[in-house]
C-alpha cells in the first residue's frame, strides 16, 4: 500500500489546491458572513473536472478514482470545508448511486450534468425522528399506477433547497422497515408538491445550504425509480460508504488547516521574548495534532486505496470517519487554546474551524453509529462490504 502520489496525482493536487485559493478563500468571510452559497464555484469544480471521480467518461467522468478524489477534495476542504459538500452532494452520492442501479436511460439523463456542475445534487434520508434509525423514516411513496405519489418530511438535507437533481429514500412498503424502504431519482425543478425551506440557524457551515423538504402529493414518475422496488435500504447503506468519505476527508483536511494555522500563530506570536512555540506546553500540543492529523489523513487514503481496488472497505471507511472526526475537533479545541484570546475573535478562523469541526460529530452516520460499525464488522457480527 503505497501512498506516494504519482505526477499524475500531484497535478490534480496542485489544480485543486489552486483553485481553493483563487476561487474560494478570497470569498470565505464574506461568504461566512451573508450564510451566502456561490452556485458559480461548483460550475467551475465542473468545468475542471473536480467533480468527476470513479464515474466512467461516457457519462462525464474525469478517468481518475477515489485516490485522486481525495486529494483534490482535501486540497478544497482544507481551505474551506463547506465545499467538501460539492463533491459528496454531486459525484459521492447521486452520481455514483445512478451510476451502480440505475438503468442506462437514468444514467445518461441525470450524470452527465451532476458531473458538468450543471446540476446541483443532493441526497435525502434524515428526518426529524429518523437519523441513524433509517429505517423508521415516515416519508411514504405510493404507487398510482402510472406515478408514484409521495408525501413526507426530510431535515437537515444538504444543498436541499439549491438542489437540480437529488436521490430521495422513502417507505414503499407500510410496516416493512429496512426491507420496505425504496429510492427514487427526484427533479426538483419539475416536480410539484415539493416545498424547500432553507435553514439559516445552524452552529457552523454556514455557506453550506441545509434544509428542510416537504412533499404534499408530489408526483414522480414510474420511471425514476432507482434500482428495485424496496431496495432503498441497501442502496442508502452502499451510497453512505461512499459519502462518508467526503466526511472524512473533509474532516481530515479541517485538522490539517487547524495544524497549519496553529504552527504558524505559535511561530509569530512572542510571549517572554520568544515565540510562543518554543514553550513546551505548546510544543505538546502541536505533537498531539500532527499526530492525530496524519492518521487522519492515512486512514482516509487507505480507505480510497481499497475502494479503487474494488476491495471491501465499510470498516475503513468508518474508521476514517471517525477518526478524522475526533481529530478535527480535537485541532480545532487546541488551536483556540493556541491563538489564545485572539482565538475566541472573529479576526482568525478559530471559530469558524470549531463550528465546522461539531457537524462531523454528526453528519452521516453519527460518531456512536460510526464506533457500532468498526466494532461490530470486528466481532465479526456483520461483514465487512
Amino acid at each position: 500500500m503505497d501512498f506516494g502520489f504519482t505526477e499524475e496525482q500531484r497535478m490534480v493536487q496542485e489544480m485543486a489546491r489552486s483553485f481553493a485559493e483563487k476561487e474560494i478563500a478570497p470569498f470565505i468571510d464574506e461568504d461566512e458572513k451573508n450564510h451566502h452559497y456561490r452556485r458559480e464555484i461548483l460550475s467551475k469544480m465542473g468545468e475542471l473536472g473536480l467533480l468527476g471521480w470513479s464515474i466512467p467518461e461516457e457519462y462525464g467522468g474525469n478517468g481518475m478514482g477515489w485516490m485522486e478524489g481525495v486529494i483534490a477534495l482535501y486540497e478544497i476542504a482544507k481551505v474551506h470545508t463547506s465545499w467538501r459538500l460539492s463533491i459528496s452532494g454531486n459525484c459521492w452520492g447521486p452520481a455514483m448511486t445512478i451510476n451502480e442501479y440505475g438503468t442506462e436511460e437514468q444514467k445518461a439523463k441525470y450524470i452527465p450534468d451532476l458531473i458538468s456542475g450543471k446540476a446541483v445534487g443532493s441526497f435525502a434520508m434524515t428526518e426529524a425522528n429518523s437519523g441513524s434509525d433509517v429505517g423508521a423514516m415516515k416519508t411514504f411513496a405510493e404507487d398510482k399506477g402510472d406515478h408514484w405519489l409521495i408525501n413526507g418530511t426530510k431535515m437537515w438535507i444538504s444543498g436541499g433547497h439549491v438542489s437540480d437533481i437529488g436521490l430521495l429514500y422513502a417507505v414503499t412498503t407500510e410496516g416493512g422497515g429496512p426491507r420496505g424502504l425504496s429510492c427514487f431519482i427526484i427533479d426538483y425543478n419539475n416536480t410539484p408538491g415539493i416545498t424547500r425551506i432553507p435553514i439559516h440557524e445552524k452552529v457552523g457551515m454556514w455557506p453550506a445550504p441545509t434544509s428542510e423538504l416537504v412533499f404534499e402529493n408530489a408526483v414522480v414518475p414510474k420511471e425514476n425509480l432507482l434500482g428495485p422496488l424496496n431496495k432503498g435500504f441497501q442502496i442508502c447503506m452502499w451510497q453512505l460508504n461512499n459519502t462518508r468519505m467526503g466526511c472524512a476527508t473533509g474532516a481530515a483536511a479541517l485538522s490539517a488547516a487547524c495544524l497549519e494555522g496553529s504552527v504558524n500563530y505559535a511561530n509569530e506570536r512572542m510571549q517572554f521574548g520568544q515565540p510562543i512555540g518554543k514553550f513546551q506546553m505548546i510544543q505538546q500540543q502541536i505533537a498531539e495534532m500532527k499526530l492525530e492529523d496524519d492518521a487522519a489523513k492515512y486512514l482516509v487514503y487507505r480507505a480510497a486505496w481499497l475502494k479503487d481496488k474494488g476491495l471491501p472497505s465499510q470498516q475503513e471507511t468508518s474508521m476514517a470517519k471517525l477518526y478524522a472526526c475526533n481529530a478535527a475537533v480535537h485541532a480545532a479545541n487546541v488551536a483556540m487554546k493556541i491563538y489564545g484570546s485572539y482565538g475566541y475573535s472573529t479576526e482568525y478562523p478559530c471559530g469558524r474551524w470549531l463550528r465546522d469541526a461539531k457537524q462531523f460529530e454528526t453528519l452521516e452516520g453519527t460518531s456512536n453509529i460510526h464506533t457500532t460499525i468498526i466494532a461490530g464488522i470486528e466481532l465479526g457480527y456483520q461483514p465487512n462490504r
